[in-house]
């Protein structure tokens, strides 16, 4: 079974049935998968509802390891229940070794969502900088910063998870705020046939 850290919903909230649209984040990786969920109320405000991080075990074949982030992203995702996830996308690496281990973690959490019924949205390493700090070139220091401000998680939050927190907040900028008023509106979004929507690049005060 996988290692998962964190995963536990904030007290006094109940999965599922909260009257905004639940955004999962997750940031793929071999060694560490790191997930995180918030909410986005009918008013545009974002809470954060839990996170948490999935490692395979280190001993293990990779087809294993693989199978393990998948399990444990599953069991968050009937835990938490989200409406839409977030996955950041590994665009570039130091080599083309570590570029197919992130692909194939990627992969793994696209497998997730589709088998749970997910909308799916990818993000840039960049973008989701962009969107949660307001600059693409931001660190990670920066970026865990801003997501302890705007999110207040707990204070043993693991960088991974801080960074799935980011992605999920990437997409929580880019919806725009009557997306919790039904799914039809949600599908119009991710299958971009609503041009109003900003882009997370463009993301300013007024989207939060």
């Amino acid at each position: 079974m996988p290692r998962t850290t964190g995963g536990f919903p904030r007290p006094g909230i109940a999965p599922g049935n909260g009257p905004g649209t639940r955004i999962m984040g997750v940031d793929p990786g071999v060694a560490a998968t790191g997930f995180g969920v918030v909410e986005m109320g009918r008013d545009g405000s974002i809470h954060y509802l839990g996170s948490g991080v999935v490692r395979p075990r280190r001993n293990q074949a990779f087809s294993h390891r693989l199978q393990q982030i998948y399990r444990g992203l599953c069991q968050q995702i009937e835990k938490f229940s989200p409406q839409l996830m977030a996955v950041e996308s590994p665009f570039y690496a130091k080599n083309v070794k570590i570029a197919m281990l992130l692909g194939q973690a990627r992969g793994v959490a696209l497998l997730a969502a589709a088998e749970a019924g997910v909308e799916v949205q990818e993000y840039s390493p960049l973008e989701v900088k962009q969107a949660v700090v307001g600059y693409g070139r931001a660190g990670k220091e920066q970026v865990q910063a801003m997501i302890r401000a705007l999110l207040h998680p707990p204070p043993d939050l693991a960088a991974d998870a801080a960074d799935a927190l980011a992605v999920a907040l990437c997409f929580a900028h880019s919806l725009p705020w009557h997306i919790s008023l039904g799914a039809h509106s949600t599908r119009r979004f991710l299958h971009g046939e609503s041009s109003a929507v900003p882009h997370p690049n463009s993301a300013g005060k007024d989207s939060r």
